[in-house]
Order: structure tokens, then C-alpha cells, then sequence
């Protein structure tokens, strides 16, 4: 916007050196443009022609243009508007015929890799062009470069590409001065692009990690009948002779694309909805008859439309098919599904992440097994435990006791629970460790580490992660390598190689052979590859973060022994899953899908951008920073968890090289599209502050703490959200400003006291304490684990309970000499929103304190009329 910025200011002041400055914005736009289709060179010479004749007028209008047709993406709708003008005898502004016509039709780009002379590249677009077919589905430009770097770039900075030419001979061009690619060398291996027979290859496998869902076509004059038979060809979709066959290529860059466009589900549903049908099942609303033709609620259809009902049935023929035993469209949307977000395996659910995570662990658990279990976790997998008779063994996150939240479980304590099981001889009964990835607030694993510690102790471990609010990351190739499935996957891949092998070996030399657990606590263990079973189950709401209805939720499986449990999994499926699924939430997990897998990548890098933007703005205003911030990496993660040292992503002493390798090496990272916005310091707590900015200013979020509010940026905002949130603040802060300024000294010290009460005054984070004795297989080791099911439903008999007031007297007697106090159910604050008490745990004198400080409207599980709800132990 630049170029614009200052075309205004050249036509309104006609000044020499601004027309300078344009010169040398162009020239640089030049160089940018050359991995964008649009402008392109055409338009960007006729900017140049206006400014060599001294037109500022006509250099403003066409910058106007095309900066607009940028920011609305009105050429991805439009073709005409790359001929602005639309001089006819123009030279400059001559487009080809082939692409003159409006476009209706979906477009994408394609990179062209070729080793030809840069004079024959315009000539290459427009053999491109030349075989377009008015029958084709979709349209697209042609971007060419002439290296591989600048592939890799163009892939990087170009959302819009979606499939890669590759022509045999390209040069290389990699230069390891370049500050550009130096930021991405955590994600890609640039000498791997030297250490292969081809390079076509290297630059597929660097393309891959990036943008895995791109398509790749290598067109070489090598004996490619020999090649195609090979294993490292397969990266490619398909390979050509050269340019014998420009129609195929063009009909398999289109069918590539259509495969991922296509959406059996959702495709057969809008068929199903086109079709006269009469209905005899029970769903009055199907059709939507009762709806149009009533006389009292014909408002509900003119509010959704006819399509609504034409699509509802809860018949499974005629088109559709069962949640519950696909077999057609659904079983082909699945595994869609899968291939898009790298799973073996995926599950449509539709009654939300909270019965994914039941799903799993129903299916792979059994009465007895032991599970690691983040005590702060998402309460569907407390409540899969009991359901599942597994005992829980509860490991604590860090604290953030300032902000009245927990962090993430630290690997070090993770190890300490499997080496006290190992140590008790109970190993052999743990069975899974389930962690939150994300964390609500926004903390992140390494989730590869965590697993290759975790296997070096017990190699046949399974992994549970929920990252219900992480689901976008796989569209990140930054945050991917953090997601259950891209870690499974970089793991995998590098159990297989024969250095994975050496470098366990290695270790044993350096541990000897009875290490101490303290020995295997302070080094970062390496599992053997030769023991080690890869078992991960990712569970997402794609709800969350992408454009499917609340309640559209995913189970990915990518476990090598999954074929030992998958009638389990299926028995899982069939006690949670509802034999009338809503069909509008399944196909919106289709369309979901097809979303991300053609646009995510941008959609994804842009809600980036907006968080990234929100943060700055916000902690560097000079009046919204004196009572609002949003909290950075050292305040939301201890020191000791940052290898990197980095302590906020907008640090602009810090280089995005450093940047990204914390996200490639620190044990927790934030994720960027969540800020913790504090408000203490505004006087306001959480629940209140949410409550203004819904009623008053029209803004919603969800989670809070006592001090603080979460914001989310996510595929759907865009920067006039940001221009809002901004407003909204600086105008409360103004508010603020004006009433201390008004009403003086005494509103001032009261002021500064509610600040204090929410910034200093704030209860003590209680850990998990332990299970009674009753509900312990040994009540004489000091492991934590117990029988929570048991505990659960012997609260069923109210002969095995008591009440007791919060505020009694009589609970200080208690826990000064007995009887235990052991709680009879789940006890859940919103917020912070984890469970203070679980069915069986013995509650201690730090978790009376903390409930009493609460100040929290919602406490799930606790009826203040009654009291805590406690079991009698010695009647059990």
C-alpha cells in the first residue's frame, strides 16, 4: 500500500521526488510481483508507463484499482479487472483474448518451475492459457521462476498456488546469505536440496514441508519409465516427457485440483435435496412442509430458507449414507479427511470433541489400565475414564497463579509418573498418555518430544491428544510439527532411518545399563526404534477453528496396531454416537475440509497476522497499555521451559530466525492466534469485562479468568475486526481516564483497590492431592492413580453420602482430625474450568481455601445450598 500512500500524494503535490520514490516502489513491487500472478507484468508496466509521461492522475487510478482488487480478491472472481482500462489499442494494456471473459468459475494458480531463459517466461503463461477449455471447472494463472528458491518462496508467500510444475534442468539458486530462507531452515532441510540425484526431487520434498497438499507434475527429459518406478517418484502426482502432452497436463493440474474439491458427502446431499421426495420416517421437518404451510411458524422457514429442510432426513439411502457404519459417501469424506490432515484414519463426530475424546478412550482402555492424565484437562476425559473403569493418574501443569490458570504438564513430571509406576511394578498397566494440545490459554507442546521420552520408557505407549482448538495448525507448516499428526509423522519417519538406531545406542553407552531415574530424568531420552510402536489418536473440533457448525468434531488415528482395535472403536462409536447424526454438521466437515485443503494455508497465515498486529497494537498504545496488555511468552511460560530465550513474538530486537526456532525447540510455545488479554489492571475481572464487551460493544469471546479475557484470531477475522477490538478499548480506557480525572483522589484509591484485590489478591491453584485409600489398588505406594469409577458411582447411594457446608466450622475439625473428607463427585469452576475435585480425591486444606476465595457464579457439581457432597469411606 505503499505505492498507493504516496501515488496520492504525488498527484496532489506533484513533487519530484515522490515520483523518485514510486520509481523505486516499482522496482520493488517488481520484484515481489514475480511470484504473484496478479498484477503481473502488464499492468505493472502501464503503472510505469504513467509514471515516465508525468500522468499522475491515470498512475493514482490504476494503483486505486489494483490495490483494491488485492484486498477484495476481486481477480480471483473477475478476470476483466486485469485490464482496468481496457485501452483495445493500447499495447500496454493488451491482455490476452483467452482470459478477456468474466470468470464465475473457482481460481487458483499454478508455479511453473523451468529452466528457460526469463525472455520465454510470458510465452510460457501463454501456452498455459492456450489450452483452457470453457468446459473446464476451474481457472487459473500461471506463475513461473526459474529456481528453486524462488519456488520455495512463491510457495511461502503465495496462498493462491495449489499445484507445481516442475521442468527438468532448473537451477538451484540457493544462497545461505539469503535472510529470507534463513528463517525457514527449522522447517525445511535446504541441503537436502543438493544431496539428491535430482533436484526436482529435493525441491518436491522441501515443497511437500511446506504445503503438503499441494499437487506436483515433473515434466523431464530422463528416462522417465525407469524413474517412475522408483520409490522417491511417488512425491509426484504424475511425471511427463517434457512437453509432449500440454492438453494432459492441464487436464491433471484441473482433475488434482477437483479431488480435493470435491465433497461426497455435501455433493450428494444438495443432489438429495434437488430430488422429489415424499417422506414416511419420522422427521416432520424433513421437506420442510410443516413449515411453509403453517400458519404459526412459517417465520422459521423464510428465517433459514427452503434448502435447510430439503437437506434433512434421517434416512440413510436414496444418496446418503450412516454416521455409524459408512460404507458410500461419508466413508469417502473420511477418508478425504485423513489424507488431508495426515492421518491414517479419520471419524466424523457430531456431537462435539467433548464424545471424541469418550470415543477413544472407551475404545482402547479397559477396567484396571492406567492413564496419565492431565488433572486440568477438558472434563469429557475424566468422565471417559470412568466410563472406561481406567484409573486416572493425575499430573499437574505449571501454575500461573497470577492469572488464575494452569500451563502445560512439564515432560520432566510426565517422566517422573511412568518411573514411580516402573519403580512399583505397575508399568505394564499404563496404557495412554492424554494431554491437552492446545491448552485453552493457548499452550503448546513438543509434542514429538513429549513421545520420544515417553516410548524410551515404555515403548508401546498410546497417545491421546486433544487439540480441540488446535485443528488449523496442520495449515501452518510452522505449528504443524507441534499437532499429534505431523509430529507422529516427523517421528516415524525418523524411527525408520538407520541413524535412529545409532543414536540409541550411543545413549545406552551413556547411561549405562541400570540408569538412576535421576540419570533418565535430566537427559532427553531417545526411545529404540527397534521397540517402539507409533499409537496416536488426535481429537479436533473443527468447530473451533474452521468453517464447520458447533458440534463438528474429528477423530484422526494414526496407530500402526489400529487394526487390533478398530471393532473396539467401532463398539465406541455405536454407544456415543447418535443414530440420528445432524446431517448439515457432517457435510459441513466436508466442506470444511475442502476448505482448508485449497485455502487454509492462507486463511491460517492471515488470522496470524491478525493476532500478531492485535498484540502490537494493543501493548504499545500509549493509553490502552496503562490498563490493558496482552501477556507474552515469559508471562504466560516460566523461563525454564523457553530454551530459546524468546519472551514475545513482536520483540523487535528479536528475529523471526529465533522466532522460529523456539517454535521448533522449546518445550512450550504460545500458540500466536491466542492472547490473554488482561484487564486487572482496568479494574475489571474477567466475567465482568466479557459481559461489557458483549452487551455494550457487541464483541464476544468466550473464556475468562479472574483477571484476564481470552481473544481468538482464527480463519474469520479480518483487519477492520481489528480496528474494532482497538476502538472499543481505547474508548473504555478514555472512560477510565476521565473518571479518575473527574471524581479525584477518592475514586482514585478505590480504584487502585479493586486493581490490587484482582491483580495481587488471588487464591492459591490447589494440585490433585491423591485418592482415598479405599479407592487404591495399593494404599501403601505413594502413586497417585485410583479407582475413580468406583468412587463415582458409589456417590449413586446416598447411604454412602454426606453434605457439609462450604463455611462450616466443622470442616476445619475434619481436617484437623478426621474423618477424611473425600468428594463424592466432580467439582468444576468456570473458571478456571478444571476440576478441583474428583470423584474419590481426598480434599485437602489448600482446595477448601481456594473454593471459599472463589468468586465465580458457575460451579459445576457443587450446590451451595447443600455443601460439598461428600462419601462416607468408612461405609464403603
Amino acid at each position: 500500500m505503499s505505492v498507493l500512500y504516496q501515488a496520492r500524494k504525488w498527484e496532489r503535490t506533484q513533487e519530484a521526488f515522490i515520483k523518485d520514490n514510486l520509481a523505486n516502489a516499482l522496482k520493488e513491487l517488481g520484484e515481489i510481483d514475480l511470484y504473484f500472478a496478479y498484477p503481473g507484468s502488464i499492468l505493472l508496466n502501464r503503472l510505469d508507463y504513467y509514471l515516465r509521461e508525468n500522468d499522475s492522475k491515470g498512475f493514482l487510478r490504476l494503483s486505486q484499482c489494483i490495490a483494491s482488487n488485492i484486498i477484495s480478491k476481486k481477480f480471483h472472481r473477475d478476470i476483466s479487472v486485469w485490464d482496468i482500462e481496457n485501452y483495445e489499442d493500447d499495447p500496454f494494456n493488451r491482455l490476452p483474448q483467452a482470459i478477456s471473459r468474466i470468470k464465475t468459475k473457482p481460481y487458483f494458480e499454478v508455479l511453473s518451475i523451468v529452466p528457460h531463459a526469463r525472455s520465454r517466461w510470458q510465452h510460457i503463461k501463454e501456452e498455459a492459457r492456450g489450452v483452457r477449455r470453457s468446459e473446464d471447472e476451474f481457472v487459473y494463472e500461471t506463475v513461473v521462476v526459474g529456481s528453486a528458491v524462488d519456488a520455495l518462496k512463491c510457495i511461502i508467500l503465495n496462498s493462491d498456488i495449489e499445484s507445481v510444475v516442475l521442468y527438468d534442468g532448473f537451477e538451484n539458486g540457493y544462497d545461505e546469505k539469503d535472510s529470507f530462507l534463513k528463517i525457514f531452515e527449522g522447517v525445511i532441510d535446504f541441503q537436502s536440496l543438493d544431496k539428491s540425484d535430482y533436484l526436482s526431487i529435493g525441491l518436491a520434498q522441501a515443497i511437500n514441508k511446506i504445503r503438503p497438499e499441494l499437487d506436483i507434475f515433473l515434466l523431464s527429459d530422463q528416462n522417465i519409465e525407469s524413474f517412475s518406478g522408483k520409490k522417491e517418484s511417488l512425491i509426484f502426482d504424475r511425471i511427463f516427457y517434457q512437453m509432449e502432452e500440454p492438453l494432459e497436463i492441464h487436464l491433471s493440474i484441473i482433475e488434482s485440483i477437483n479431488n480435493r474439491y470435491k465433497t461426497p458427502f455435501f455433493d450428494n446431499l444438495k443432489k438429495y435435496a434437488e430430488r422429489p421426495i415424499a417422506t414416511f420416517h419420522a422427521l416432520p421437518i424433513a421437506r420442510g412442509k410443516s413449515i411453509f404451510t403453517s400458519n404459526w411458524i412459517s417465520d422459521m422457514g423464510d428465517f433459514y430458507g427452503p434448502n435447510l429442510f430439503l437437506a434433512e432426513s434421517s434416512a440413510t439411502t436414496g444418496g446418503l449414507d450412516s454416521l455409524l457404519e459408512p460404507t458410500g459417501n461419508i466413508k469417502d469424506a473420511q477418508d478425504m479427511a485423513a489424507k488431508a490432515f495426515g492421518a491414517d484414519h479419520a471419524f466424523f463426530v457430531t456431537n462435539g470433541t467433548s464424545t471424541s475424546n469418550k470415543m477413544v478412550l472407551q475404545a482402547l482402555l479397559v477396567p484396571g489400565d492406567i492413564v496419565i492424565l492431565d488433572r486440568n484437562c477438558h472434563k469429557s476425559h475424566h468422565y471417559g475414564c470412568v466410563l472406561a473403569g481406567a484409573q486416572p493418574y493425575y499430573v499437574e501443569a505449571f501454575p500461573l497463579v497470577e492469572y488464575s490458570m494452569y500451563g502445560g504438564v512439564p515432560i520432566k513430571t510426565i517422566k517422573q509418573s511412568l518411573l514411580k509406576l516402573k519403580s512399583q511394578g505397575e508399568i505394564d498397566r499404563v496404557k495412554m498418555v492424554d494431554l491437552t494440545n492446545c491448552t485453552f490459554d493457548g499452550h503448546v507442546y513438543d509434542v514429538r518430544r513429549v513421545m520420544e521420552e515417553c516410548l524410551a520408557i515404555k515403548p508401546d505407549l498410546i497417545f491421546l491428544w486433544d487439540e480441540a482448538w488446535f485443528g488449523f495448525a496442520h495449515w501452518s507448516p510452522l505449528l504443524r510439527q507441534r499437532t499429534a499428526m505431523g509430529a507422529a509423522d516427523a517421528l516415524s519417519q525418523a524411527l525408520s532411518q538407520p541413524e535412529a538406531l545409532i543414536a540409541w545406542e550411543e545413549q545406552q553407552k551413556t547411561l549405562g545399563e541400570n540408569p538412576s531415574d535421576e540419570a533418565l530424568l535430566e537427559n532427553r531420552l531417545i526411545p529404540d526404534p527397534r521397540l517402539v510402536k507409533i499409537r496416536v489418536y488426535q481429537t479436533n473440533s473443527i468447530h473451533k477453528s474452521m468453517s464447520a457448525l458447533r458440534q463438528g468434531s474429528i477423530v484422526l488415528v494414526k496407530d500402526i496396531k489400529f487394526e487390533h482395535v478398530e471393532s473396539q472403536f467401532h463398539e465406541a462409536i455405536f454407544t456415543h454416537a447418535s443414530t440420528s447424526p445432524n446431517l448439515q454438521i457432517i457435510a459441513s466437515l466436508d466442506v470444511a475440509r475442502r476448505q482448508m485443503q485449497l485455502e487454509g494455508y492462507g486463511l491460517v497465515a492471515n488470522a496470524m497476522r491478525v493476532s500478531l498486529e492485535i498484540r502490537k497494537q494493543i501493548n504499545n498504545h500509549p493509553l490502552i497499555s496503562k490498563y490493558f496488555r496482552v501477556l507474552n511468552n515469559s508471562e504466560m511460560i516460566p523461563e525454564k521451559f523457553r530454551e530459546s530465550g524468546i519472551s514475545d513474538y513482536n520483540d523487535p530486537s528479536v528475529s523471526w530466525i529465533k522466532a522460529i526456532d523456539a517454535i521448533k525447540n522449546d518445550e512450550f510455545i504460545i500458540d500466536p492466534s491466542r492472547m490473554t488479554l488482561s484487564c486487572g489492571h482496568a479494574g475489571f475481572d474477567g466475567t465482568t469485562f466479557k459481559n461489557i464487551l458483549a452487551d455494550k460493544f457487541n464483541i464476544q469471546l468466550n473464556k475468562t479468568s479472574r483477571n484476564s479475557v481470552l481473544l481468538q484470531s482464527n480463519i474469520n477475522n479480518n483487519r477492520s475486526d481489528i480496528a474494532l477490538l482497538l476502538g472499543v478499548l481505547n474508548e473504555i480506557s478514555m472512560d477510565l481516564d476521565n473518571k479518575s480525572q473527574k471524581f479525584g483522589k477518592e475514586y482514585q484509591i478505590n480504584f487502585q483497590k479493586s486493581v490490587d484485590e484482582l491483580i495481587f489478591d488471588l487464591p492459591h491453584l490447589p494440585n490433585f492431592s491423591k485418592f482415598d485409600d479405599c479407592y487404591r489398588s495399593n494404599p501403601q505406594s505413594d502413586t497417585l492413580h485410583g479407582d475413580i469409577r468406583r468412587a463415582f458411582y458409589d456417590a449413586y447411594n446416598e447411604l454412602k453420602c454426606e453434605y457439609i457446608d462450604l463455611n462450616s466450622t466443622e470442616i476445619e475439625t475434619r481436617l484437623e482430625s478426621g474423618p477424611v473428607l473425600v468428594s463424592a463427585n466432580f467439582v468444576i469452576p468456570y473458571p478456571p474450568g478444571f476440576p478441583i475435585m474428583v470423584p474419590g480425591q481426598v480434599i485437602t486444606k489448600e482446595i477448601i481455601e481456594f473454593m471459599r476465595k472463589l468468586d465465580v457464579k458457575e460451579i459445576h457439581g457443587f450446590n451451595k445450598n447443600l455443601g460439598l457432597k461428600l462419601l462416607k469411606t468408612g461405609s464403603i
